[in-house]
């Protein structure tokens, strides 16, 4: 969860430089360099060795095994500034904390001010109930605003845990300056008044931070449960459905709303001052995962679980963020210590089957969504992801069919809250050759997608704009359709490539070879769209480039029937052919916004709901394929 919208939240990597730790130590981070091989490290037998190892298993984020191998580096030469500082990093970051805890003391006393080791110290000392020490570690962390708000947020929780209700307040009423302070400090402060007792400040805080902020889950939550304490049941029943129909089908929330409506107590969400600090590491946790931050974010998750273990919402954020690490044995590692009595622990059960999925693991993928069927058998998140998993094993019938099993549960249930699974059901029937149902499915997921998801609605046009175009099926509507996926995700390469292909089929050779081009750059590796860019150079008359397009779209390990035309066209070129005429309007070609190379996609190539405001409190199973 993030208190705050990710748009107005202060990047995690930026509080981690404010509080002192040094850029170069996550310089060298690249996302798309292969993992180092899971499982036991031999460290290697020297020092030199040691942290080249431990350099190469950085830049791939194998925590576990830059841990393991600067920890050998220090022991061979423990006075290396630098190589302390690294290894205490790594040690964070894979949660090896007694050992990071060790290290940060080593740094400390070589330098009082380093904001990181000042900073993990303190939340030591919180645990140990070491109030005043905690304090005085808060207070070297570093200046800055993002710094002061974590010391400040962290130090009010110093005093709550000693007992000093009204010093604690006090102290968050100094975060002022910054626009989202607000938030936070309204947040945190109802929550150190319920921790301390004093219910009618809890209340008028609580509320002050939902009135500035309906939209974020844990700020809704935590108010509901304050209403709910107090005897409220109707307003903290509304505040749930409200969100409900903002985000629908949020574990955390219709647990809530089903134990309301039951009469039975929810409890509030922090009942200690270690839950409190807990709560404060989550949120600059989450919000770094949520922008991209990811190992500066797992550095705060951990430390949030060290004081709070049970902290589901941190585990599962953690987990998540370790699968985007391309990490999944040590997501799923995260994913099974979800506490059992969790709303969120079908979901963690799903994801742990989905990566197993991924890791070539299949019979124990289906072990674990059996196991998870087995005890919800009409649960429709379940049912999709078996989905999910057939559809990425091409078995397209057995897929489209777990579907129609999914949506026939649906019930009286909002369509729009399940437009995925007709989507999904969609992109099965149009694998399976099944076109006019996939057509009806993907027109249903079309009307059905929240304006409110716009790249996900992209996703949709996307798909349906394609297959038309790839079809020779209304091209004047597909192209329209593309036009206005590219307008809502210039940067992602799929789509531009469709539109491209759109102008292709339209005759229009040097649009399709710009787009194109553009598509091939944002997604290099996609032997498809390698593809279509040499057909647009061989109709635009640049043969020798369509040729040797194609022989790279051919090195890119294309489908089986995508290769034999491949070949063809390597051999023979494309037959000579009049320009396809149109009633198609011919507008101005849309100018994409400047791209980034990484091309930002939705998880797997799949749309996901993930849209809508405070989505980062929404547990996220991979539904794509």
């Amino acid at each position: 969860m993030t208190i705050l919208r990710a748009r107005r939240t202060v990047p995690a990597l930026a509080l981690l430089l404010a509080s002192g730790l040094a850029p170069g130590a996550f310089a060298a981070q690249p996302k798309d360099t292969a993992s180092v091989p899971a499982g036991d490290y031999e460290p290697a037998e020297s020092l030199e060795g040691n942290f080249l190892s431990a350099y190469i298993a950085g830049a791939a984020r194998d925590t576990t095994a830059a841990a393991t191998f600067y920890r050998e580096a220090v022991r061979a030469d423990p006075r290396n500034a630098e190589l302390v500082e690294r290894a205490f990093i790594s040690l964070l970051a894979d949660g090896a904390l007694p050992d990071a805890f060790r290290t940060a003391e080593k740094l400390v006393a070589r330098d009082p001010t380093n904001g990181l080791a000042n900073l993990s110290l303190g939340v030591r000392q919180i645990k140990a109930s070491q109030w005043a020490a905690a304090r005085q570690n808060f207070s070297r962390s570093g200046r800055g605003a993002a710094t002061d708000l974590t010391a400040t947020l962290l130090t009010a929780w110093s005093y709550a845990g000693a007992g000093d209700g009204k010093k604690a307040l006090d102290t968050v009423a100094k975060l002022r300056g910054e626009r989202y302070y607000n938030t936070f400090r309204d947040y945190h402060a109802g929550l150190i008044a319920a921790v301390t007792g004093d219910n009618a400040e809890a209340e008028t805080r609580l509320k002050a931070a939902y009135e500035g902020d309906r939209n974020t889950l844990r700020i809704v939550d935590a108010y509901a449960r304050q209403e709910a304490s107090m005897g409220h049941t109707d307003v903290a029943i509304q505040a749930y459905t409200e969100f409900d129909q903002l985000s629908p089908r949020h574990p955390l929330v219709r647990d809530a709303l089903d134990k309301l409506k039951a009469g039975k107590p929810l409890g509030k969400l922090v009942t200690t001052a270690q839950d409190g600090a807990a709560e404060v590491l989550y949120g600059l946790g989450s919000a770094g995962s949520t922008q991209g931050d990811e190992l500066p974010a797992v550095i705060y998750l951990r430390l949030a679980l060290y004081l709070s273990p049970d902290h589901a919402l941190a585990r599962l954020t953690l987990a998540d963020t370790l699968d985007r690490m391309k990490q999944p044995e040590r997501a799923n590692e995260a994913y099974a210590q979800i506490p059992a009595a969790s709303p969120l622990k079908l979901n963690s059960d799903i994801q742990i089957g989905l990566n197993l999925e991924q890791m070539g693991k299949s019979d124990e993928a289906v072990a674990q969504l059996a196991a998870a069927m087995k005890a919800h058998p009409d649960d429709i998140d379940v049912i999709t992801a078996l989905g999910n998993v057939q559809r990425a094993r091409k078995q397209y019938d057995d897929a489209a069919a777990s579907y129609t099993r999914a949506i026939d549960l649906i019930g009286d249930r909002p369509l729009s809250n399940y437009w995925t699974t007709f989507y999904f059901r969609g992109v099965a029937y149009e694998r399976a050759k099944q076109w006019p149902k996939a057509e009806a499915d993907l027109k249903k997921a079309l009307s059905l997608v929240p304006d409110s998801q716009p790249a996900a609605k992209a996703q949709v046009l996307n798909y349906l704009g394609y297959s038309w175009v790839d079809q020779n099926l209304n091209i004047d509507e597909a192209f329209k359709l593309l036009q206005q996926a590219a307008d809502s995700a210039p940067r992602d390469g799929m789509i531009v490539d469709s539109l491209g292909w759109a102008y292709f089929r339209l005759g229009r050779w040097d649009d399709a070879v710009r787009e194109l081009e553009k598509a091939v750059e944002l997604k290099s590796g996609d032997p498809t769209i390698n593809d279509h860019l040499g057909d647009a150079y061989w109709r635009s008359g640049r043969r020798l480039e369509g040729k040797f397009q194609w022989q790279h779209a051919k090195d890119l390990n294309p489908e089986p029937d995508d290769l034999a035309k491949i070949n063809e066209k390597l051999k023979d070129g494309l037959p000579d052919t009049a320009k396809p005429t149109t009633t198609a309007e011919n507008p101005p070609a849309p100018v994409a916004a400047p791209h980034n190379p990484e091309n930002p996609e939705l998880p797997k190539g799949a749309p996901q709901p993930h849209d809508a405001p405070g989505s980062a409190d929404k547990p996220k199973p991979k539904t794509g394929g």
